[in-house]
């Protein structure tokens, strides 16, 4: 079993006394195979042994306590106070070579800080994003869309991560960053490195991301353009090369796989579930309700948001140590018995976004981004279907993502499209 066997007296954690340092029993082993493949099920025992809070390993020798409850998440994502994003002092005793540190480990960026320091990081990344035409999204996308779209159609089948999802979401992050192949090529292969979160590789992927954004940025020092990289360069809060260079590096993060796997999560959905299937091609549900259904269900980013507290803090009833990792399960609270009522159209509770200081800034543009790549398949090949029971399709490892190794499908070949 991929879960530690339960105390003897009790199903839930007892308020500990003493040194929050420790916790009674075995921790949950969260970088499990088993877990990777069946995570509802093992958020659905978690919280059944534990409540809302999980003792976990991320990697061996890695503790951590892991948020499955929907309301003291929200209570920990609007408390930045006393569970900061920086993980310096944490940090001092991983190993270098562990999984998951390159996710983790502080950098000087939005995402591994707090207070005035996070503001001014934040501010730089708002203005580049909000300079970014939504209105031009779909032509974007349209014009990344169709040369793929017609190098599979008249073929009649097609694997969507390798030939639709990736090269789409990639082609298009570099258009708004302004970067050029070359570049973008090295950072989307040092992102997939660190978000499988599973071996060494992962800290040569960092490696390898941050050296391609630091090339990034000294190109639009040297050669500015109308994107978002050149925004955030020339805005008022100065960030200097260092700086820059990881805050840029947050939307590799933020902008490659987790928006890939979206549109191949609910490409899964509408494949896999009639409600859908018949409803966004027939008209009577949109592909937005689809892409808040897997928010809810299948968020791409399924467990992150991580803190640190300063001190230790009692919530719940569980004291959580100073300094350990904190990390949210998106998909486990979204699906929270205590929130989850099974309707998702034009529901937009979810924390898929996150909420609070950290929440995602680039949301609507995501969300534009994932209902147009998607729609665009379903217009060119509105016959498309599995190739394979939706049962052998496989889940990638790692303890941050919910992603599928591969989508493969079936149309009746189709003439090339024009723009």
């Amino acid at each position: 079993m991929f879960l530690p066997p339960p105390a003897a007296q009790s199903t839930v954690v007892p308020l500990i006394h003493g040194s929050p340092q420790s916790t009674d029993g075995p921790r949950v082993p969260f970088y499990s195979e088993e877990i990777a493949q069946a995570p509802h099920r093992a958020y659905r025992e978690m919280r059944r042994r534990y409540g809302a809070l999980v003792p976990v390993e991320l990697a061996p020798g890695v503790p951590a306590t892991l948020v499955v409850g929907y309301h003291t998440a929200v209570r920990i994502l609007n408390d930045p106070e006393h569970f900061p994003a920086d993980s310096r002092i944490w940090q001092q005793g991983i190993p270098r070579n562990c999984p998951v540190l390159p996710l983790l480990e502080w950098r000087p960026s939005a995402v591994r800080n707090s207070g005035p320091v996070h503001a001014r990081y934040r501010q730089a990344t708002v203005a580049g994003v909000s300079g970014v035409d939504s209105f031009s999204i779909h032509s974007r996308v349209e014009r990344i869309a169709v040369p793929l779209i017609n190098a599979f159609c008249t073929t009649g089948s097609a694997e969507l991560i390798g030939q639709y999802a990736f090269p789409l979401t990639f082609a298009l992050l570099n258009d708004i960053l302004g970067c050029p192949s070359e570049i973008g090529r090295r950072a989307a292969a040092g992102m997939a490195a660190m978000v499988e979160g599973t071996g060494a590789d992962a800290g040569d992927g960092g490696a390898m991301l941050e050296q391609a954004m630091a090339d990034l940025v000294g190109l639009k020092r040297a050669e500015p353009g109308q994107d978002i990289v050149t925004r955030m360069v020339h805005d008022p809060a100065n960030l200097d090369d260092e700086e820059m260079m990881h805050n840029v590096l947050s939307f590799y993060g933020a902008g490659i796989e987790p928006l890939q796997n979206l549109i191949i999560n609910t490409l899964r959905l509408i494949l896999t579930d009639e409600r859908f299937a018949g409803g966004v091609i027939g008209g009577s549900l949109s592909t937005r309700d689809a892409v808040d259904e897997v928010l809810f269900t299948d968020p791409p980013v399924a467990n992150y948001a991580v803190s640190f507290p300063r001190q230790p803090v009692l919530i719940d009833g569980v004291w959580l140590p100073a300094h350990q990792p904190v990390m949210i399960s998106l998909a486990a609270c979204n699906n929270d018995p205590a929130i989850d009522t099974g309707e998702y159209t034009d529901n937009r509770a979810h924390l898929a976004w996150s909420i609070g200081a950290h929440m995602c800034p680039a949301k609507e543009v995501a969300y534009l981004v994932a209902q147009e790549a998607i729609d665009q398949l379903l217009d060119a090949l509105p016959e498309l279907r599995l190739a394979v029971p939706a049962g052998e399709l496989t889940w990638r490892p790692g303890p941050f993502q919910r992603a599928l190794t591969a989508l493969p499908v079936e149309f009746p070949e189709s003439a090339p499209l024009t723009i």
